[in-house]
């Protein structure tokens, strides 16, 4: 049975200009902000300031994937997500939250208590009934290129020819999907900057999004604050790497990507405010 999300579930001016997911972490050991939000205040006043500086969908996660990040397994990551997730929805009701994980049973309590969006950054690989979850609830699904896991995944960034690969393997996992029943206007790709791919990789990527545009559909990209903004700034503090991922921004507004995932919400929406001016007319 499918059950039908009433809620509109793409931001206003979708696919118009260049979108903003903002980040927050419910955990204690994410690479940027974990433990940073350990109070319903403090969360409730982040989604506030996101609202407020121009956030289209906020994005929370419980279960850190950076690399080296210990898996908790569902349980928890449902104990930490969902009274914070009611909390949101209850405070503000319109506001369109996407649920970063790869667990099904996760994904299924996430959208049954408001969710809007799933994030998978494993794009079903890792458990995919997490497709038959999103296939019930008809919402949209974020399916993102890695390999391995956060424990080994720096050991994956080994590449032949590193584009055409991320390419096959996000339409293996985009064909996963729609074998599932997955609405092919609910699906949205990232070519996963960070998760087993090195610094010149990376940019690689970045130089080339025009060859994931060639897969038709909408493009996340997640490159805030990451390890390699560090190395190119020889800036080892994360949240000290905003103005790296400025840069990305500005670089995605002029390939035409639909949105953007980051943690300093204000500045990425103040740069798009010009760089959308600038290339989207």
């Amino acid at each position: 049975m499918q059950i039908i999300n009433k809620t509109n579930p793409w931001p206003k001016g979708w696919g118009q200009k260049t979108s903003i997911m903002g980040v927050i972490n419910l955990t204690p050991d994410s690479f940027s902000d974990g433990g940073d939000l350990d109070s319903t205040k403090k969360v409730l006043d982040q989604v506030n300031h996101f609202l407020c500086n121009g956030v289209d969908v906020i994005d929370l996660g419980a279960q850190s994937t950076r690399p080296g990040a210990e898996e908790v397994g569902s349980n928890i990551e449902i104990k930490r997500l969902i009274p914070y997730l009611k909390l949101i929805k209850s405070e503000y009701p319109d506001v369109l939250i996407s649920v970063d994980t790869f667990n099904s049973e996760v994904a299924y309590e996430a959208l049954l208590n408001g969710a809007n969006w799933i994030n998978d950054v494993t794009g079903g690989r890792r458990d995919n009934e997490i497709l038959d979850v999103v296939s019930q609830f008809n919402c949209p699904f974020v399916i993102t290129h890695s390999l391995g896991n956060s424990q080994n995944m720096n050991e994956f960034s080994k590449y032949d020819n590193l584009l055409s690969e991320v390419k096959c393997a996000l339409e293996s996992l985009i064909n996963n999907a729609l074998e599932k029943d997955v609405s092919k206007h609910n699906i949205i790709v990232d070519p996963g900057i960070g998760f087993s791919k090195d610094l010149n990789q990376n940019l690689e990527i970045l130089k080339n999004l025009e060859v994931f545009k060639k897969l038709n559909l909408p493009i996340l990209i997640g490159a805030s604050r990451k390890r390699f903004i560090g190395e190119i700034l020889n800036e080892k503090i994360p949240k000290e790497r905003d103005i790296g991922t400025l840069a990305i921004s500005c670089l995605c507004s002029h390939f035409y990507i639909d949105i953007v995932r980051v943690h300093n919400v204000k500045l990425n929406y103040q740069i798009l405010k010009v760089a959308d001016k600038i290339f989207r007319g």
